[in-house]
């Protein structure tokens, strides 16, 4: 981007002062010797947090501020009883936070940057002043957690541009989750080959595409949501589409972080998302792992951006192929034992209506206790015997039948299915 497109973009006092408490936080002081700023991760990284934070602005946009802020600095430097420079209209705001940067005296935040000068509440570098929304300032006690702060900061998924590539039931559980939340539809862009599955998006307010590619283009966050096989196919298309600016988060069963970042460009943030159905009702078990380039600030946004869709918790990678076992493929177990509790009381003579929705409400309340409670299993399983009651007769026909050793079974059986999944997946990827 030239400069003249750049000076174009308007800034506000409190978006440049996050810019320099970012900056003051990744170590800006290795960067001293006034010549051309070469360390472009670094602004690579400050642009990831600008982003969360709900600031869009390019990589060249943030080298671009910078420079007018350090020739400001050494202006003053030189002459330190001239005017305040011309393009930085409120300078006086960041005197004293760019002097600690520069000369790494003081820490940042609680620095005192509020100047006595009196000089206008808002600035920017050549017109007015943007009205971005701007979170309430950190207390000084949280200096070293501020990009973790910033990226909790529940307004500021209102901003955040989400793609799905993908439109199959994981990709609406995730969506219809984080709509439920601060996330706006407008901001929410899915796309698939056929236009089967993209009516119930269309219905939320979701953008659709059969594009993959503009899908990536518009977006900071895109979930890879396609079969397993399909996965290799997908990132090779997207590849040369993705930016430092883009955490890319794969919800396929199976294929591994080490896959996926083979697949993306180099450094490229890489996230493995094992989600679960009941995401669509915000009642899911979603488990995730940071891949080598994945930031702790990352998995918090993902955190945040998905907390409306039920339980997240955040593990090694070794746990996710057992996390769909557990959970993923989990729920069918549950729906099959609901359905087995219906027609035992089909058999018994109730109507198959009524049986059936007394299964459902009975699988979710002992779900909902068994949750809240925070009693082990077996303990709340006791709770319901009574000696030479119906509960343990019942429960003897069970062990009969095998239950409990058939469901660890079936487990096992889904996360080798997963772990294999994983590993034809990183052949196909390793052929392409």
């Amino acid at each position: 981007m030239d400069e003249s497109g750049i000076k174009k973009q308007n800034w506000d006092v409190k978006e440049t002062e996050l810019f320099l408490e970012i900056l003051k936080e990744l170590d800006m002081k290795k960067c001293l010797d006034g010549r051309k700023v070469r360390n472009n991760k670094l602004f690579k990284v400050a642009h990831r947090r600008m982003t969360a934070a709900g600031y869009h602005r390019s990589v060249d946009q943030l080298k671009f501020r910078w420079k007018l802020l350090k020739s400001a600095y050494y202006k003053c430097k030189r002459e330190p009883d001239s005017p305040a420079p011309t393009k930085i209209q409120g300078w006086w705001r960041y005197e004293k936070t760019m002097v600690a940067i520069m000369e790494s005296r003081h820490s940042l935040v609680g620095a005192g940057v509020n100047s006595d000068r009196n000089d206008e509440v808002t600035e920017d570098s050549d017109g007015d002043a943007s009205m971005l929304h701007w979170p309430q300032p950190c207390p000084d006690n949280s200096t070293h957690n501020l990009d973790l702060i910033i990226k909790m900061d529940p307004e500021m998924d209102t901003q955040l541009k989400i793609g799905f590539i993908g439109a199959g039931n994981m990709a609406f559980g995730i969506a219809k989750g984080i709509l439920s939340g601060n996330v706006l539809p407008v901001n929410v862009k899915v796309s698939a080959p056929s236009s089967r599955n993209l009516g119930r998006f269309q219905e939320m307010g979701v953008a659709t595409t059969h594009s993959n590619v503009e899908v990536v283009c518009g977006s900071d966050l895109v979930f890879v949501a396609v079969k397993p096989h399909l996965v290799p196919v997908v990132l090779n298309e997207i590849s040369q589409h993705v930016t430092d600016r883009h955490i890319i988060v794969s919800v396929a069963a199976g294929v591994t972080l080490a896959t996926l970042e083979e697949l993306l460009p180099e450094n490229s943030v890489a996230i493995r998302l094992m989600p679960n159905l009941p995401c669509v009702v915000q009642e899911g078990a979603l488990l995730f792992a940071r891949g080598s380039h994945a930031k702790p600030e990352d998995g918090a946004l993902l955190r945040s951006l998905l907390h409306r869709c039920g339980l997240v918790e955040e593990g090694p990678e070794a746990w996710i192929d057992i996390h769909t076992g557990v959970s993923g493929s989990g729920v069918a177990f549950v729906y099959l034992f609901a359905e087995a509790l219906a027609e035992g009381a089909v058999k018994m003579g109730m109507p198959s209506a009524l049986a059936h929705s007394i299964a459902a409400q009975t699988v979710l309340g002992a779900g909902r206790l068994l949750r809240d409670s925070g009693k082990h299993p077996a303990q709340l399983r006791s709770e319901v015997c009574t000696p030479g009651g119906t509960t343990i007769y019942g429960l003897h026909t069970l062990e009969q039948g095998g239950v409990r050793a058939s469901t660890m079974s079936a487990v096992e059986s889904a996360t080798e299915r997963a772990r294999e999944l994983g590993r034809k997946s990183a052949t196909a990827g390793s052929r392409k």
